[in-house]
């Protein structure tokens, strides 16, 4: 609706883990968000993030490209930085 009336879009996080940041790449990579944004790389935030590593490249972050929001969390890290799990199942 914005890039329909010609209104500039802005879309960034700071602190997300890989799973934020890819969603964030994916919008921002969108006609329309001609805004910068201040996504950038994990090591900004994290030692180790629970995805691969986003990486600075001639000062962008590359879009990613897998399906979904084109990353997978990395088991072992996700394993070792979560605290509580609960499974849910449909009745």
């Amino acid at each position: 609706m914005a890039r329909a009336h010609g209104v500039p879009v802005w879309c960034g996080g700071m602190p997300e883990t890989g799973i934020g940041r890819a969603a964030n790449l994916a919008l921002a990579a969108l006609p329309g968000f001609t805004l910068p944004g201040d996504t950038s790389a994990s090591s900004r935030y994290f030692a180790e993030d629970i995805t691969e590593a986003f990486v600075l490249a001639d000062g962008h972050l590359p879009v990613p490209r897998a399906p979904g929001i084109g990353v997978e969390p990395l088991p072992d890290v996700l394993r070792r930085f979560t605290r509580a799990r609960r499974d849910l199942y449909a009745a």
